[in-house]
Formats: structure tokens, C-alpha cells, sequence
């Protein structure tokens, strides 16, 4: 009877966090466009679901995370049409992959950290931090590998090696990204902890 009162519980918080990755990622409020920079909030329901399921479940958060990337694709941003039409399967590959790695990742560290009680105290500052550098790392990392050689890549690199075209393409938008994911991201996976306990979550969950 517990057993499944927990599983009901996951169950519900799975289909609640979808919910809210759907409503951010199929609107305009989890992609944002400044003109020509474009941002993304979509790393905070995924580092979420790490956090409070653990990093099987953290990795399906990012899939869902994905898989909106590769819908912006079909119209909703100009960068993702570009390269869908140079490559359709670099590009599922490049939205897909390294959202999916990240939420494992970022399961995983929190997992590991919830096991020593002093670290448990930082956990939620490091799983934040580390969704949004790691969503950035392993995107252009894949985008690199790639569409590096690509004419339209090319053209934006205007002659500059990899590592100094990557400080550029990073640039504001990605130093805002990890501030957004950090601060809002600590406060509710701080919350979160206490909240695991209080619903027969608690403990490392796997």
C-alpha cells in the first residue's frame, strides 16, 4: 500500500512537471527572443525533476526538454531552422541529446550529494548551477562537433577559432541563463528537500 501510495506520488509529480516543460516550451515563455538573442528557461523544470526524482527521471525531463528545442526548430527559431535545414538528424541530435545528459547529470549530482549531510546543503545551488552550464557546455560542444565545418557556421565564426567563437556565441544570453537558473532554481530546490520529506519522498531516491 505505501509502496504504491510513492509510486502515485512520482507519477504525479512526473506528469506535473511535463505539464509545465509543455506549457513553457510549445509558448513563447520558455524560448525568449530579444531580438536576436534567444533564451531559455526550460533547464529549471528539468533541473526540478532531477533534484526531486533523481537522475533516470532528470534524464526523461530533458528528453521532454529536447524535443520542444527541436519543435522551435520548425519556424519558431531562426538559428534552429537554419541548421534544420543544413541537417535534420545533426539537428534532432543537437536539441535531443545534450538536454537529456544534462538532466541525468544533474540528477546524478544532486543524488550523490543528498548522501553526506553537509554537502546535502549545497546540493541545491550545485544542481541549479550546474543545469544551466552544463545545458551550455554540452550544446555547443554537439554543436561543434557537428555543424563546425558548415558554411553557416562558418560565416558566424567570421575567421575566429572554436574557443573564441564560443565565448562570443555564449556571450550575454548565456551568462543570464546561468544567473536565472541559479537563483530561482536554489530557492525552489532548497524548498524541494524539505518538501521529498514531507510527502514520503525523502532520502535518495532512485
Amino acid at each position: 500500500m505505501a509502496r504504491n501510495n510513492v509510486k502515485t506520488k512520482k507519477l504525479t509529480i512526473y506528469a506535473m512537471i511535463v505539464a509545465i516543460e509543455l506549457l513553457l516550451g510549445l509558448t513563447v515563455l520558455g524560448y525568449i527572443k530579444i531580438g536576436v538573442v534567444e533564451l531559455t528557461i526550460m533547464q529549471l523544470p528539468v533541473i526540478i525533476g532531477g533534484v526531486l526524482l533523481g537522475p533516470w527521471a532528470g534524464a526523461f525531463f530533458g528528453g521532454v526538454f529536447g524535443l520542444t528545442s527541436f519543435y522551435q526548430c520548425f519556424g519558431m527559431s531562426a538559428f534552429g531552422a537554419t541548421l534544420l535545414g543544413i541537417n535534420p538528424f545533426y539537428t534532432f541530435i543537437l536539441c535531443f541529446f545534450p538536454r537529456l545528459i544534462m538532466g541525468f547529470l544533474v540528477g546524478l549530482i544532486s543524488q550523490q550529494m543528498s548522501r553526506n549531510i553537509t554537502a546535502k546543503k549545497f546540493a541545491p545551488f550545485v544542481a541549479s548551477l550546474s543545469g544551466a552550464l552544463l545545458n551550455t557546455i554540452l550544446f555547443c560542444v554537439t554543436l561543434i562537433l557537428l555543424f563546425w565545418n558548415t558554411e553557416y557556421i562558418q560565416s558566424l565564426a567570421s575567421g575566429l577559432p572554436v574557443f573564441p567563437f564560443l565565448a562570443a556565441f555564449v556571450g550575454v544570453n548565456g551568462l543570464i541563463e546561468a544567473a536565472v537558473c541559479f537563483v530561482i532554481g536554489s530557492a525552489v530546490c532548497k524548498a524541494l528537500y524539505v518538501f521529498k520529506e514531507k510527502i514520503g519522498l525523502g532520502g535518495v531516491i532512485k
